[in-house]
């Protein structure tokens, strides 16, 4: 967040189970579609991004679903959480924000904690063959015609339910599961060029495509967040906090009342962060207590 003498938090990225997050600076990107649903946040002001009618959509926080084409305007200060669709939070997503960007103001004091904790369930409103497929399919090397079968369906059948239920081709979603294992590579201090061959690109420049592409960043702006100074810019991220004399966050559930009350969210008052965590309540059995 940038303060009135224009400093700004320290730049981060992360990824985690079922997510990915940065921070930092935005600039003029090119159009690009991600396999996984976006929240970009604002932290003052307003974030702004053109959709390919050429549209513009600025509020506090927007939600971008899967392969909405768009492109980000520039920010001096981002934050943005890519949400994968096999997750429960994908789940309240797509039931709450639907197939365009939409403004979401309410989701303006989401951050990484919130979601590190609703990522980590899967989805309950994908066919569960489905879910299975995805998770064969995530190291890359399984072929789809053996996944399909694993899972009963025929590759073609598989394909659809892919496009029907996660709004994009699977093919897509391996691509960032690949990017997944670049950055992960890249974390352990991989070269760029070998993270590229190491997850599956064919060389630096093949992941720097699919980096623009799916994420509108580059492994090179991402690469010096990843290296192990990262803890650094955490530590520095939160005495920048103090400084502004923003509330700090406690690492806890969104139970805690401290948290609640941090997020401004009071007796009686929906809170639809707090909504994205909660299970999906599951059907009644008959006989069940």
């Amino acid at each position: 967040m940038a303060d009135d003498e224009g400093e700004s938090l320290m730049p981060d990225f992360v990824v985690g189970r079922g997510y990915a997050f940065y921070q930092g600076p935005s600039v003029d990107s090119t159009f690009h579609r991600h396999a996984a649903f976006q929240i970009a946040i604002a932290p003052a002001g307003v974030v702004a991004m053109a959709d390919s009618d050429g549209v513009r959509h600025q509020a506090p926080a927007l939600v971008v679903p899967p392969m909405v084409r768009h492109r980000m305007l520039a920010t001096a200060d981002l934050r943005v959480f890519f949400i994968e669709p096999q997750c429960a939070l994908a789940d309240r997503l797509r039931r709450r924000y639907g197939p365009r960007i939409t403004a979401a103001p309410e989701l303006r004091h989401l951050d990484e904690t919130d979601v590190r904790h609703a990522g980590a369930s899967p989805a309950g409103e994908l066919d569960p063959r489905l879910l299975a497929a995805m998770a064969a399919l995530s190291d890359g090397s399984v072929p789809l015609t053996e996944v399909a079968a694993s899972v009963g369906l025929s590759p073609q059948r598989l394909r659809s339910l892919a496009r029907s239920q996660l709004g994009m081709p699977l093919a897509r979603w391996r691509a960032w599961r690949r990017l997944r294992r670049a950055v992960e590579a890249l974390r352990e201090e991989e070269s760029l060029a070998d993270a590229a061959t190491m997850s599956g690109f064919a060389d630096q420049a093949h992941l720097t495509r699919w980096m623009r592409e799916m994420m509108g960043l580059t492994p090179k702006a991402v690469n010096p967040l990843l290296r192990p100074e990262r803890d650094v810019h955490r530590d520095r991220t939160r005495e920048c906090r103090h400084d502004l004399g923003l509330p700090h966050v406690a690492e806890t559930g969104l139970g805690d009342q401290a948290r609640q009350d941090a997020l401004g969210v009071g007796p009686g008052v929906l809170d639809p962060v707090r909504e994205l965590h909660q299970p999906e309540p599951q059907p009644h059995q008959p006989g069940a207590l």
